[in-house]
């Protein structure tokens, strides 16, 4: 498991219009990422609606979502809902686990696997600054954002 302190692991994924986002690219700066189940349900929709309407207040830190959906899917949720934010679609998992957080999850008895919502605040050395565990997404964007403006 990550933590606080530890470099974030490299990655090259596709984002919303299928072009390559890499760690490479955001060398020098700080950005949140954050790492949700599925696109166009309700948590992940409350979850990128406000980090879409604090886009603005975060300057130039960018937010990235990722999910294991698909660059067609990540489209579909952008334009529907007018986000302001990158999507990265991470179809094989390789971010998400290379992260720790593809994790069996329990709902109503039934066991399976699913992505661990969590998101990172990055340095702009590639190193975690702050970490958020089990998110709960309605009033998530303005905690991540009061930490990055301390």
């Amino acid at each position: 498991m990550l933590k606080v302190g530890d470099q974030f692991p490299t990655f090259s994924l596709p984002n919303q219009n299928g072009d390559i986002q890499t760690s490479d690219q955001l060398q020098g700066k700080s950005y949140v990422i954050y790492f949700y189940p599925k696109d166009d349900t309700s948590g992940c929709t409350t979850e990128a609606c406000e980090f879409t309407g604090a886009s603005k207040d975060f300057g130039d830190v960018p937010i990235f979502g990722v999910s294991p959906d698909s660059v067609k899917s990540h489209k579909k949720f952008a334009d529907k809902y007018d986000l302001k934010i990158t999507l990265l679609a991470d179809e094989e998992k390789s971010l998400i686990s290379a992260c720790g957080l593809w994790v069996e999850k329990s709902m109503y008895g039934k066991k399976y696997m699913g992505v661990d919502r969590t998101t990172f605040l990055v340095d702009s050395e590639g190193k975690i600054q702050e970490i958020w565990n089990k998110v709960k997404p309605a009033g998530h964007a303005a905690a991540v954002l009061a930490i990055t403006r301390s």
